[in-house]
């Protein structure tokens, strides 16, 4: 249902929303690489709208992405959502700080009993279909994305997708879970008590062994903190062939990231952000990645 005296502004689609007990006042949240955020404060009552439609070329659809934040506050590990239709969310509002990747790296220890905890509650709470996602086809379906709107980067497809045949190849198997899998440090918030995951665009049933990749290699940790992650989530050190599955699960997170920043050069044109830069940021760290991936192989 859209808001009734909807103005076409971002603000005039909030304020036209009819669970407000009064007028309410918007303000603009900084980030957001695919969706316009803002605080609303109705009364003593605040909450966070997101104003976002569903972007089929990137796997995400919003009325899924309502029913994951629901089954995520069920779990306990994201905040509730209040109101979902027509393109807008929203969400009670934390008082909490969003993390930079220094704190994922500085607090990866306190993250991991919530990743165990969205990968083992979430998709028990969840209704409706379920939703899937593995990394290696969602880099194939990029890579058609990319040749069929004539990407910058089109001639580069071949070896990014042989790359990628190579990686997925690395992979052992692992029980089935529930993920997050987009485990930038700013979706993660403290509110000095505990943290909390929020933004399940791609929520979904697949491997553990994504999150803990993207988690990483989104933050950079070292070597020696991503061996303990695994040792902590796993329960014993990782043996050989897991250690280089999750390497290889590294180069495969960094390199769906590179793609996606192409994708959004196509399709997206969000305020203020740059994505040529963010591609460029991801290529550099996704090749950085590969290349002591393949020295390990030697």
């Amino acid at each position: 249902m859209k808001a009734e005296g909807d103005s076409g502004d971002p603000a005039g689609i909030i304020q036209g929303l009819p669970l407000w007990s009064g007028p309410v006042a918007v303000e603009p949240l900084p980030g957001g690489l695919s969706n316009a955020n803002f605080k609303v404060a109705d009364g003593d009552r605040r909450c966070m709208v997101r104003l976002g439609d569903d972007l089929p070329f990137h796997h995400v659809f919003r009325d899924q992405e309502a029913r994951v934040s629901r089954a995520a506050h069920a779990a306990g590990v994201s905040p509730a959502l209040i109101h979902a239709d027509d393109g807008v969310m929203v969400f009670e509002l934390l008082e909490a700080r969003t993390y930079g990747e220094a704190d994922v790296r500085a607090q990866w220890r306190r993250i991991l009993p919530l990743l165990r905890r969205c990968h083992d509650q979430v998709g028990r709470h969840l209704a409706g279909p379920a939703p899937f996602f593995w990394v290696f086809h969602v880099i194939r379906d990029y890579a058609a994305t990319l040749r069929a709107g004539g990407s910058r980067m089109a001639g580069d497809l071949p070896r990014l997708l042989a790359v990628a045949e190579g990686l997925e190849a690395a992979q052992v198997a692992m029980p089935v879970v529930f993920g997050h899998h987009d485990l930038l440090a700013a979706n993660l918030l403290d509110d000095g008590t505990r943290i909390w995951l929020v933004d399940w665009e791609y929520g979904g049933f697949g491997t553990p062994l994504f999150d803990l990749a993207n988690l990483a290699g989104n933050a950079g940790m070292p070597e020696a903190d991503e061996r303990a992650l695994l040792a902590a989530y796993f329960g014993q050190d990782p043996d050989p062939a897991l250690w280089r599955a999750y390497r290889a699960m590294k180069v495969a997170s960094l390199l769906r990231e590179t793609l996606w920043s192409l994708v959004s050069e196509l399709h997206m044109g969000a305020p203020g952000v740059d994505y040529a830069a963010y591609t460029a940021e991801n290529l550099a760290r996704f090749e950085t990645a590969l290349a002591a991936f393949e020295e390990s192989e030697r």
